[in-house]
């Protein structure tokens, strides 16, 4: 269930004492010449609306804008600092604990939100007010993914590209994926990122002249299909299982 399509009623009904909310984040950032600016919060909100349907829980608005000033050099990119958005997500999170939700799953699309989710998800565990996991498309379904292209890359690559062409095709410019491939990064390390064991960059400009990595000409909205059924069934899953659990088992340890 979507909760901004229902009135508050209805809402009150399958909110409650043990409740399961989906949150969707992602960005709204660049993502090449071939790709929206939309793309991670689009790809977010389409698996985490599927997933509560399918699992009959409560999915909330979309969170759009993301910690993603390492794109900032590209226009249009979108971004707020890291502590601020640990405090909206912290706040936003704390609303659904007050509305009886006490566990959350973050449906997350960018990486850039990852670590952060994971800080607020402890902060909150900590004080035993609900539990919150960071939950990422990709990260459920590696083995697909792998199989599915021969050169991937994790930032406006053939993955997010193909699930864009099956999500939203409209929205992606089929005729600049050769000019994605061809002014972006397709080998990763040839790119020369770590250099005696440390990342030596900050910001994907200072990678790639277009901001995409990976071989985009390699997607399909057929594969986009497949990786999209895939990773909702894992999250349908991960919702059944973390319904399943006594709130007590989500709880920190006791000192030994």
């Amino acid at each position: 269930m979507y909760i901004g399509n229902v009135t508050w009623p209805e809402a009150g009904e399958a909110l409650g004492d043990g409740s399961l909310a989906l949150v969707p984040l992602g960005s709204t950032e660049q993502h090449g010449p071939h790709l929206p600016l939309a793309t991670d919060h689009l790809i977010a909100e389409s698996f985490a609306r599927e997933a509560a349907d399918r699992a009959d829980v409560v999915c909330t608005p979309t969170v759009n804008v993301g910690v993603s000033p390492h794109h900032r050099q590209f226009h249009g990119t979108m971004w707020v600092d890291a502590p601020v958005f640990r405090d909206y997500v912290e706040s936003l999170t704390r609303n659904l604990a007050y509305h009886g939700i006490d566990r959350v799953i973050y449906v997350n699309a960018h990486g850039g939100n990852v670590e952060h989710l994971r800080e607020v998800g402890r902060r909150l565990r900590d004080e035993e007010l609900l539990y919150a996991v960071e939950w990422m498309w990709n990260d459920s379904i590696p083995d697909l993914v792998d199989d599915l292209f021969a050169r991937n890359g994790p930032h406006g690559g053939p993955k997010e590209t193909a699930l864009i062409q099956h999500l939203a095709p409209e929205l992606t410019r089929d005729d600049r994926l050769e000019d994605a491939r061809d002014d972006g990064v397709v080998n990763l390390e040839a790119a020369d990122m770590i250099r005696y064991g440390a990342r030596t960059f900050y910001d994907a400009a200072d990678n790639t002249d277009n901001g995409v990595l990976g071989d985009q000409t390699d997607a399909t909205a057929e594969k986009g299909a497949e990786m999209f059924e895939r990773a909702t069934g894992q999250l349908v899953r991960l919702c059944g299982w973390l319904e399943a659990q006594p709130f007590e088992a989500l709880m920190p340890e006791d000192h030994v």
